[in-house]
């Protein structure tokens, strides 16, 4: 094994002048006019890539709003409902691994375009779906759409911006659209709903086409890495990952249920024969060099454990402040804006922050906020209010989020070699979303068997709710402590690495 498999080097990435064949001075600054026409170019750039991240973030939380309109609308069995949802996280999970390969090999530009088209069309489907097939099928779809645009999306900023302050500043507006995307889908599927839940498919459309234009404009091709498809990893992985995705979708029905167990222990042996193939395949679709280095094996691990803290979190604080707190599906959106209004603020601040402490204490400090978020909703009671008790952990939540996620993505994609960037960023994006299927899972399962218990001896149903998302936190607890373990312990980044 190298030096470059065990230790992430500062490397630069190439600049946009680069990739059009420019060559520059090796000793002079360019020309103001030059500077300014780069930068201006580069600001679109980074504005078309975000805006396919924003569509990603915004897409699942506007439908999940949606669902039971769509469900009266439709005359939707529960079981039709559930593959709503189901349908596109197994076909956006299952298939990241593989998305993320096929922009390396075929174009990151190309795939970007190709995914977000599909994407669209997609889209006008689910709009003008008559009945519960073709709706699933357009979710399905929209999935493998978004599973070869967003992987392209991410590697493309780490192929674009050059590594230091340039690439910090691109992280970190990646990330903070990520987190306002969420807030933004559920404040977009109270207004579009009250109109009509077709909507909430068709908003895709006009946005999808004008990325699509703006890319062909102004994204640059990235180079070709010639080589072949692993076809036996990508089924394997595929399979693999839809298993996974499946059975933990399934666990808030009950963890001891074969549909729960069995799809997990397959998915789980797939993943583990893939990763026995990929060791020997000339063209792997997961390089295991990725994982070979413990810095970049350590932030994936990190990852894992904070969206799975994050997102049951997340889906709990929706569900509370709308049963317990009475707010209306748009007011309960609007009542995440103070945590992306945070997230905004500190991601705009991150890259001076880093450059000033270094990756790592600035981790560890988001980290330790997610947490001290968390330990805070466990203290949840029948008398807590939004001012009280939810105000506080959304922004400890936004500001640890912003810190957290920027210095992982920089140690994820720092220091590739231009061939793996997009199998890093779609292995990243993979592991974003077992998280969130986990996370999900074991934090609903255990809300709704405290708010049972609790229901048996109280006769309040604020409080019964209260319970069962103080109970169920301490999983998120848990999920962070852990994580900052990981950042304590197990992430050593150089110390020539810490500059941003």
């Amino acid at each position: 094994m190298t030096n470059r498999d065990t230790e992430i080097e500062h490397t630069e990435a190439p600049s946009i002048d680069r990739l059009h064949g420019h060559k520059e001075p090796p000793t002079t600054e360019p020309a103001d006019g030059t500077r300014q026409h780069r930068d201006r170019r580069l600001s679109i750039v980074l504005g078309v890539i975000v805006t396919c991240q924003l569509m990603v973030a915004v897409d699942s939380n506007v439908v999940n709003i949606a669902l039971p309109e769509i469900q009266s609308g439709l005359g939707l069995s529960a079981l039709a409902l559930a593959w709503v949802f189901s349908g596109y996280s197994l076909a956006y999970g299952g298939l990241l691994l593989l998305g993320g390969r096929a922009s390396d090999i075929l174009g990151r530009r190309r795939m970007f375009v190709w995914g977000l088209s599909l994407v669209v069309l997609a889209s006008i489907l689910g709009g003008i779906a008559p009945n519960d097939w073709l709706l699933i099928g357009a979710r399905a779809l929209q999935g493998v759409g978004f599973a070869f645009a967003g992987p392209a999306a991410l590697s493309m900023i780490a192929a674009t911006f050059d590594e230091g302050p340039e690439r910090t500043r691109a992280l970190g507006v990646f990330s903070m659209v990520t987190g306002f995307g969420i807030t933004l889908g559920l404040i977009l599927g109270g207004v579009l709903t009250t109109l009509s839940w077709r909507l909430v498919f068709f908003i895709n459309v006009p946005i999808g086409v004008l990325t699509i234009i703006l890319a062909l404009r102004y994204l640059d091709e990235t180079e070709r890495h010639s080589g072949k498809f692993d076809l036996l990893g990508a089924i394997l992985s595929t399979v693999g990952m839809v298993g996974i995705v499946y059975g933990l979708t399934n666990g808030s029905s009950g963890w001891t249920e074969v549909g729960t167990v069995a799809p997990i222990i397959v998915g789980a042996t797939l993943i583990a024969l893939f990763v026995y193939v990929e060791r020997s395949a000339d063209q792997p679709i997961m390089p295991l060099r990725l994982l070979g280095n413990p810095v970049r094996a350590g932030a994936y691990a990190t990852f894992v454990l904070l969206m799975a803290s994050m997102a049951g979190t997340y889906i709990l604080l929706s569900l509370y402040i709308q049963e317990a707190l009475g707010f209306s599906p748009l007011v309960a959106g609007l009542a995440f804006l103070p945590m992306a209004a945070v997230q905004f603020g500190v991601a705009k601040f991150a890259p001076k922050v880093i450059a000033r402490f270094g990756r790592k204490p600035v981790l560890i400090v988001g980290v330790a906020l997610m947490m001290a978020e968390a330990i805070w909703l466990t203290t949840t009671n029948a008398s807590t209010n939004y001012l009280t008790g939810v105000l506080g952990p959304f922004i400890l939540l936004g500001a640890g989020l912003s810190l957290a996620f920027v210095t992982l993505n920089m140690t994820v994609l720092g220091g590739l070699e231009p061939r793996d960037m997009g199998a890093a960023s779609g292995l990243l994006q993979a592991t974003q979303q077992i998280g969130l299927s986990l996370g999900v899972a074991i934090l609903t399962t255990l809300n709704q068997s405290a708010r049972t218990d609790r229901e048996r001896v109280s006769s309040s149903a604020s409080d019964a709710l209260a319970h069962g998302l103080a109970h169920a936190v301490i999983a998120a607890v848990i999920f962070t402590a852990l994580a900052l373990l990981i950042g304590l312990f197990a992430i050593k980044i150089p110390k020539q690495q810490t500059e941003a």
